[in-house]
């Protein structure tokens, strides 16, 4: 998995848009202007992909103790987020793209009803 992948799969949501708010290396995705992805690209550079995702707080810690390539979100609420380490293979791409999908879900799940609506949901 590439993360030109993991662009696409992410340019693809509604209303998607990608920047780089931060600093020159952090990728940053965002829905109507909210964050639900991040990939700091010096570290896919280094042969070190990860990306970070928000996610349901009980989920999270599921997640955790499943798989010893997710831990808590780097520079980010710990109770939220989660940092996903590619490099080890550990994970299927189909797991990636839902854990990316549930992230995008769950920022759309707190937005107004009128930012839902500009989405078609």
């Amino acid at each position: 998995m590439t993360v030109e992948h993991i662009r696409t799969f992410c340019l693809d949501k509604p209303k998607a848009t990608e920047e780089f708010p931060f600093d020159e290396d952090t990728l940053v995705f965002k829905v109507l202007g909210k964050i639900f992805a991040l990939c700091p690209l010096e570290k896919w550079e280094q042969g070190r992909p990860s990306i970070t995702l928000k996610c349901d707080p009980d989920y999270a810690l599921e997640l955790r103790e499943k798989y010893d390539s997710i831990e808590p979100g780097f520079h980010a609420n710990k109770r939220h987020w989660n940092t996903i380490h590619l490099k080890t293979n550990a994970l299927s791409p189909k797991l990636v793209f839902e854990l990316i999908a549930h992230s995008y879900d769950m920022v759309v799940k707190n937005m107004t009803k009128k930012q839902r609506e500009m989405l078609n949901f």
